[in-house]
């Protein structure tokens, strides 16, 4: 059976950079987030029932409204519940069929509230990313076009990274690109090792 390391970290740490150097060593990478903002904008399903839930400015030209969205979750913890028990079952389907397909001896789930939905006894493995924390608020607000403030409210329904840590198999300060990319090749060797 297939393995599967759980790849998590706090926003703005550089998942997707840890995942897409996996994806360069052969490993099938999944990525929860980009399937679940996938599903809000293709499923009908999903699309009536968050209009229910934040109304009609969930959606802009037919797309989803994520920054409207982000504001109204960020700021009420059970807006943002309802919100993962709506997406979370439609995601963990989505995932279930991907899995299913794949050959590889093992693949990566990038989650970005691993720990934060309970989830770690779903996974062989866990690594976390981490980053200084200005280093991350930087990060964001360069690529989402977010202020230090919107960054900080995110980073506040997360787990803090030590807790990470802490449950974690693997753990990668992001810091400097090539010593990321050497770790992630080490622990790439050590899972062929272990399964």
């Amino acid at each position: 059976m297939t393995k599967v390391l759980g790849l998590t970290g706090g926003i703005g740490s550089g998942k997707t950079t840890v995942a897409s150097l996996f994806f360069a060593l052969g490993v099938p990478v999944y990525n929860a987030d980009n399937e679940a903002k996938k599903l809000m904008n293709e499923s009908p399903k999903i699309r009536t029932k968050l209009i229910a839930l934040f109304g009609v400015n969930a959606y802009s030209n037919g797309l989803l409204n994520r920054s409207y969205i982000a504001q109204l979750v960020f700021k009420d913890k059970n807006k943002l519940d309802t919100l993962n028990q709506i997406i979370h079952p439609a995601v963990a389907a989505h995932y279930s069929t991907w899995l299913a397909t794949q050959t590889y001896p093992y693949v990566v789930k990038e989650v970005a509230i691993l720990f934060e939905l309970g989830a770690e006894n779903q996974f062989d493995f866990i690594l976390t990313v981490t980053a200084p924390k200005q280093s991350r608020i930087d990060r964001v607000m360069q690529r989402d076009a977010k202020t230090s403030e919107e960054v900080l409210s995110i980073m506040k329904n997360q787990w803090d990274e030590a807790l990470k840590i802490k449950k974690s198999d693997f753990v990668i300060h992001n810091i400097d690109t090539q010593l990321t990319a050497k770790e992630v090749e080490e622990i790439h060797v050590k899972i062929l090792k272990i399964i």
